[in-house]
């Protein structure tokens, strides 16, 4: 039993110093590939991604994603337990699953961990997710999330969504082209930014709206 217990006390030291160390560096390094990037290739699929520093981003699009993901992603520090329960509450009323995650914990997945996996995943995910809050801060949060998110079949990041959609660089994102882009972040596979119906113009079209609330009431301050 003492045996079982300090080996399993390894692994954890092991596995906390290595994230550490992992995190940390990708504080400097650009993530170079992630497990959903590697689903892909496995899968028989290209990938496109394109690396773009956020103070090449326009700032509409990091604006287009707090309106539609996560209006406190300034305030808070890494969970939005409003959300969360907010989420709870209405996923137990039925309908539509709805999640609470913020960009900080949605970034931890897509960085460091893969899709699915319920609630042993999300252990990992608040671990990652108070990593990055603490060693990163929310700019290269930001910039992480914007790179490696999702943003269409086997097309990574806002700069490669933007290429795909709109035929030009990210830098130039009308708020219009950024509430699309952030229209289907949650469900890359399935949305298309470019002429959307139902359900994507109508959410694209509110967030485009929001932009310049973001912007007005602050609530992108920790990006300046």
């Amino acid at each position: 039993m003492i045996h079982a217990v300090r080996f399993l006390s390894k692994i954890v030291l092991w596995f906390v110093v290595v994230s550490v160390v992992w995190v940390g560096l990708y504080r400097f390094v650009p993530p170079p590939i992630t497990f959903t990037m590697v689903g892909d290739l496995l899968g028989g699929h290209s990938i496109t991604k394109d690396w773009t520093p956020l103070s090449r981003i326009d700032p509409d699009m990091p604006r287009a994603a707090i309106a539609g993901e996560d209006s406190r992603f300034c305030s808070h520090n890494g969970f939005d337990l409003g959300a969360i329960a907010n989420a709870a509450y209405r996923n137990a009323k039925g309908g539509r699953i709805r999640g609470g995650s913020t960009i900080s914990q949605q970034t931890a997945k897509n960085a460091f961990l893969f899709q699915g996996g319920g609630y042993v995943r999300k252990v990992f995910e608040a671990w990652f997710t108070f990593l990055i809050e603490t060693l990163w801060g929310k700019k290269r949060i930001m910039e992480v999330y914007l790179n490696v998110a999702e943003t269409g079949i086997g097309t990574y990041g806002v700069e490669a969504g933007a290429q795909r959609y709109f035929g030009h660089s990210a830098a130039t994102l009308s708020p219009t082209e950024a509430g699309r882009i952030a229209a289907v972040l949650p469900l890359p596979k399935k949305r298309e930014a470019v002429a959307p119906r139902g359900f994507v113009r109508r959410h694209g079209n509110t967030i485009a709206r929001h932009v310049g609330v973001i912007r007005r009431a602050g609530l992108d301050s920790c990006l300046k």
